[in-house]
């Protein structure tokens, strides 16, 4: 049976699935995926669909929906809080959790759609604070030997919007482990007024009216920043149709230093500690049967080419937003026809006003990338899963 799709991501684009499964706990998760890989079918997994853009032909294979749900508390040193966080949970309301309990470590993620076993995948980052701060480990069914296996952090080769994962090991995320910082037990329980992480983020201590390093109570956190995306669009509201978007479409490219210098003086840029060679990759064009797959576990379709370049000494973040709008595309910026537009409040967000194709999607995007590589060399890296 053809199942749509586009009704299960948040962009609403993309034709139907041959199948879909939505396994509701972790053994019959365990069970259907290993019964669809044992029949040889085309396959991907499908959380919140938040990040993803699926094609107007669809998928011919299987969509395996997570949709298992549960947060355990696990035993863990004094100071500190372990959750064990089923993959199908959505990630926002366990944030809200973990604030309304007085725990801090992943306030400033708050109002990120999707769903926890995502987090790991491109180690979800927002306002100073990364998934990959406090994920002590993941839980994973593996592709290659059909094995659960516990990969600890240190082997999940987090950095920026990248996993191990992103690099090419596929299978299905279980459950995700994380650390948290309890607020002083011996103390009646503060719950949201219990202090956060120190503010890391210029952006989000100017709106909490602090400095830079400052600690804020955890609820004025979540607060501040689930104001701040929306007025980015990049809270889920069905009255917001700024928000029918897949979030920030293109990564902050990564460049060295020596090409920074060559940009305009007042383009935004941050030094960074090398993770890994600056990667770009273009998006395929119509009809050329090939799908970028930036997912890793989120597997069952084919990766494009991409070119990579390196270079020695420090690496520098640029700004995707700033480079967009100096390319001359400004918010609501539409091409003839089309029903893809950048978001009326953020142009690093490309939405669906209606209607919109994913053939309208790619080509947007690909005129913003053409756009930004021809007036400053630079080729943005699209974030969404594309299938």
């Amino acid at each position: 049976m053809d199942v749509a799709l586009g009704p299960l991501t948040t962009l609403k684009v993309g034709g139907p699935a041959a199948r879909i499964i939505e396994p509701q706990g972790e053994p019959e998760l365990l069970q259907s995926v290993l019964g669809v890989w044992d029949s040889g079918d085309d396959w991907f997994v499908l959380g919140g669909g938040s990040n993803v853009v699926i094609s107007d032909e669809g998928f011919d294979g299987t969509v395996v929906r997570v949709a298992t749900r549960g947060v355990a508390r696990i035993v863990a040193p004094n100071g500190t809080v372990r959750l064990r966080v089923q993959a199908g949970e959505p990630w926002d309301e366990l944030v809200a959790y973990t604030v309304e309990q007085g725990w801090s470590g992943l306030e400033a993620l708050s109002g990120i759609p999707g769903s926890t076993g995502a987090s790991p995948i491109q180690n979800i980052g927002a306002y100073g604070q990364e998934a990959g701060d406090s994920i002590v480990s993941v839980d994973f069914l593996d592709y290659g030997t059909g094995r659960v296996e516990r990969i600890a952090r240190d082997d999940l080769e987090l950095g920026y919007r990248t996993s191990v994962f992103k690099r090419g090991r596929r299978g299905v995320v279980l459950s995700v482990t994380f650390s948290l910082t309890e607020s002083d037990a011996s103390a009646e329980p503060l719950g949201p007024l219990a202090l956060g992480d120190p503010i890391a983020y210029p952006q989000l201590a100017t709106a909490l009216g602090v400095a830079v390093g400052d600690r804020v109570a955890l609820g004025a956190v979540r607060s501040a920043v689930l104001s701040l995306r929306a007025s980015k669009g990049m809270v889920l509201d069905a009255t917001d149709p700024d928000s029918v978007s897949a979030g920030s479409f293109f990564t902050n490219p990564i460049v060295s230093e020596n090409f920074a210098r060559g940009l305009p003086s007042d383009a935004p840029r941050w030094l960074v500690e090398p993770e890994q060679e600056p990667i770009v990759v273009a998006l395929p064009e119509p009809g050329s049967g090939l799908a970028v797959d930036l997912s890793g576990p989120l597997g069952g379709v084919s990766s494009a080419p991409a070119s990579a370049s390196s270079s020695a000494g420090p690496q520098v973040k640029l700004s995707a937003a700033w480079l967009i709008e100096r390319a001359g595309i400004g918010k609501g910026f539409s091409l003839p026809g089309s029903r893809a537009a950048i978001s009326s409040k953020h142009t690093l967000a490309i939405v669906n006003t209606g209607g919109a194709s994913a053939a309208d999607i790619a080509e947007l995007s690909r005129y913003i990338q053409n756009r930004v590589s021809a007036e400053f060399g630079v080729v943005l890296q699209p974030e969404p899963v594309f299938v």
